[in-house]
């Protein structure tokens, strides 16, 4: 008799998600079956479930009906005969970055350059991505499977909940870390309060990251992005003036060493574009982070061009925070409690699920100042 479980699946683009009776799937050799506790509900999933095919139809999603669902956590349920390392009942994050292990990108070691990558319960980054995607669905589901490669051990100590943020943790810690964020170092995030850009806030005091600026619109959530480090930062809500008057009177004129754009989908973006750098820098970061379409002087809509591929917003830099190494790396540190995951009262941000749902509705080493674009490709976002 064919095990089965419950599964919330796609069958088009713009409707509900179904919740339904579905085969429980069949790891191969190198792979895992993870029975899901928590899986994050990421912002942007409205976007690709209603809008994505109109606005990247490069970008493919999974074959349909399909299960999407990133960053899910839960516990090995079986394993592969290939499979070393891992064994049955262990506690285990899965990265949903996915890539084809065979081609020239991958041999070199540059993950997120194959030609096939994917994400999985997501989407892929070329029409080749789509055998990945179809074989590794998301987490919105009672079990998945997910290659040995893709898993992140977690502890005892840190909860399914937690261990589902590691997709943003990880994008956030990267792209910090990339831009040399630490002591000395300034760092503007336009977007503080929501589901990227409060990981900064979270992330900054066990970086030592000397002073964190951070803008929002919604005073409530910014005064729950202070609580996590009374006083170390210093936050500016949209309504109360431009954020250029606001950052030249904090830094007396001589603007930010980081200036990272973390807004979602749709936002309207008034940013310190300008005066959040220093005069010196400002010409070419102009230059540098002119967008592919639409007004320049401003950090892009979305992080593709118009061809598909994503902009590069810093000479010789790289894609910031997609290869999953942000999401293994950040979490030795929160599992041993190093940087704290959620703020006291409302969490901006939050939206996680356990298991299926009823109904889901409709950085790198530099001399110069730093501007970074990250997070998930979308309208205007990874």
């Amino acid at each position: 008799m064919t095990r089965t479980m419950r599964a919330a699946r796609l069958h088009e683009v713009g409707q509900p998600m179904r919740v339904e009776e579905v085969p429980v799937p069949t790891p191969g050799p190198k792979d895992v079956l993870v029975a899901v506790r928590a899986v994050n509900i990421v912002p942007n999933l409205a976007n690709i479930l209603s809008n994505w095919t109109t606005w990247f139809p490069m970008n493919p999603l999974p074959s349909l009906p399909a299960i999407f669902g990133l960053d899910p956590a839960g516990v090995i349920e079986e394993v592969g005969a290939e499979v070393e390392g891992f064994s049955v009942g262990d506690r285990v994050y899965v990265n949903p970055a996915r890539n084809c292990e065979g081609c020239r990108a991958c041999r070199e070691g540059r993950l997120v350059h194959c030609a096939s990558f994917a994400f999985a319960g997501y989407f892929g980054f070329s029409p080749s991505s789509l055998e990945l995607l179809d074989r590794y669905q998301g987490g919105l589901a009672e079990y998945m499977i997910g290659p040995a490669q893709a898993l992140v051990s977690i502890p005892d100590s840190l909860s399914f909940e937690a261990a589902a943020r590691f997709g943003y943790l990880g994008t956030m810690y990267s792209a910090l870390r990339k831009a040399a964020a630490g002591s000395g170092r300034s760092v503007l995030v336009n977007g503080i309060t929501g589901t990227l850009g409060i990981a900064a806030a979270l992330l900054a005091p066990g970086l030592g990251i000397t002073r964190l600026y951070g803008t929002g619109r919604d005073r409530e959530l910014l005064d729950e992005v202070d609580k996590l480090a009374p006083g170390r930062f210093r936050l500016h809500s949209l309504l109360d003036g431009p954020v250029d008057e606001w950052i030249t009177a904090e830094t007396g004129g001589t603007g930010v060493d980081i200036y990272i754009d973390a807004l979602g989908p749709g936002a309207a973006r008034d940013t310190a574009a300008g005066s959040a750098l220093p005069e010196s820098w400002r010409h070419r970061r102009q230059h540098r982070c002119r967008r592919r379409r639409g007004a320049p002087g401003s950090p892009p809509d979305d992080g593709h061009g118009s061809d598909g591929s994503r902009l590069r917003l810093v000479h010789r830099g790289r894609r910031p925070g997609h290869g999953g190494h942000g999401r293994r790396r950040v979490a030795g540190p929160l599992a041993a409690g190093a940087s704290r995951l959620r703020a006291r009262g409302r969490q901006p941000g939050d939206q996680q699920h356990r298991r299926a749902p009823r109904r889901f509705q409709q950085l790198h080493h530099r001399s110069e100042p730093l501007a970074l674009k990250v997070g998930v490709p979308a309208c205007s976002a990874a």
